[in-house]
């Protein structure tokens, strides 16, 4: 029997959830059968799931960030944030397969005992060069892969300090670290696998007063961003999927 893979997702806006979701599976080459999707704004995630026994977890990105002082997150961004959290533990310390998408590097560093921080190596919303590491030639997610390309990415935090054990497998000059690896399971991106050029127009409109760019940018950002072709950054989700599935 084919094992699912588990895809938690953390935003509560529903267009931009179910427009992420839609993009998981395509850029994934999954279908909507191989999946068991959680939105955890909404659902926590099923009592008696076994971690083990899926193919592999994906988690999604959203407008929360775990830098953020508690005082200053909603109930919502509260409880989403302790719900990705709460399943760390056994991620890494059975090194299940694991991509974080985004906000899924800040809960992973997090939980590892990283930085995360805002004023840094924060990107506005847009397509960033990035290139590969060093210790990235011999990872199979990046195997054959241009050692620069393309990446779409818009998040107010980043990564300052790396986790114990954690090894940087790509950066751009704006932002350090844009993907890391865990013992040999564990993933997780700053950039976006899953987007395209036309899903950041979508983000773009429903988060424009969020504080990611000056809301009267906007235009300028989606028209820029619905020029973008980028190419090896879903090759990266779909590797994973491919390898774990």
């Amino acid at each position: 029997m084919t094992r699912p893979f588990l895809i938690l997702q953390l935003r509560p806006e529903d267009e931009a959830a179910d427009e992420e979701f839609a993009d998981i599976l395509a850029r994934g080459g999954l279908s909507a059968a191989r999946v068991l999707r959680v939105r955890l704004d909404q659902d926590p995630v099923p009592v008696g799931l076994e971690l083990a026994t899926l193919a592999g977890i994906i988690t999604g990105g959203g407008p929360g960030c775990v830098s953020d002082p508690p005082e200053a997150k909603s109930h919502v961004e509260a409880r989403v944030e302790a719900a990705a959290l709460a399943l760390m533990p056994q991620i890494c310390a059975d090194d299940l397969p694991f991509m974080g998408c985004c906000y899924g590097l800040g809960v992973l560093t997090a939980h590892l005992g990283g930085r995360m921080g805002q004023g840094r190596y924060g990107e506005p919303v847009g397509c960033v060069d990035c290139a590969l590491t060093d210790a990235s030639l011999s990872n199979p997610h990046q195997a054959g892969q241009p050692k620069t390309f393309r990446a779409l990415v818009g998040h107010k935090e980043a990564v300052e300090e790396l986790p114990p054990g954690a090894v940087s497998l790509v950066t751009s000059a704006p932002c350090p670290v844009q993907m890391i690896r865990y013992k040999s399971n564990v993933y997780a991106t700053q950039f976006h696998p899953e987007a395209t050029g036309e899903s950041f127009v979508t983000r773009i409109r429903i988060y424009r007063d969020k504080g990611y760019f000056p809301p009267e940018q906007a235009d300028a950002l989606s028209e820029a961003c619905r020029k973008e072709r980028v190419s090896v950054p879903p090759e990266v989700l779909r590797r994973f999927v491919a390898r774990y599935g």
